[in-house]
């Protein structure tokens, strides 16, 4: 079985998930695979656990097609969409930033907490 979930998704895969979206959505997986660009029969492969998590790009459409946040997906398979690799490789500022915050350890509640202050941040 490809990527088991650990945590909050209580031990599904990615596929498991996807499924459980698509489905939650009322979309046919013909219906995804159309708005994504890519043969129905690899939702199905993917979904079936037959194949791993897609790349971070094709997630982030499966979402868009789905209408639910790419995090919600992305997070479960450890990418991050090519958007935000391109900004930390190109801000020296966005890489010292996810280093110190690696170096901190930081728990859950923590980041949690970064985040809210960075959207606070945001508003100024």
């Amino acid at each position: 079985m490809y990527n088991q979930i650990a945590g909050g998704n209580n031990g599904k895969t990615f596929g498991q998930i996807l499924k459980e979206l698509r489905r939650a959505k009322g979309v046919s997986q013909r219906n995804l695979a159309e708005k994504v660009g890519v043969d129905f029969s690899y939702i199905s492969k993917i979904e079936n656990d037959r194949l791993p998590p897609p790349a971070a790009d094709t997630i982030v459409r499966i979402c868009e097609a789905l209408s639910v946040p790419p995090d919600e997906l992305l997070s479960t398979t450890g990418k991050m969409p090519t958007s935000a690799k391109e900004m930390i490789g190109t801000s020296s500022a966005a890489l010292q930033f996810i280093r110190e915050a690696e170096e901190m350890k930081l728990s859950e509640s923590e980041w949690e907490q970064l985040v809210e202050k960075l959207k606070y941040l945001r508003k100024d």
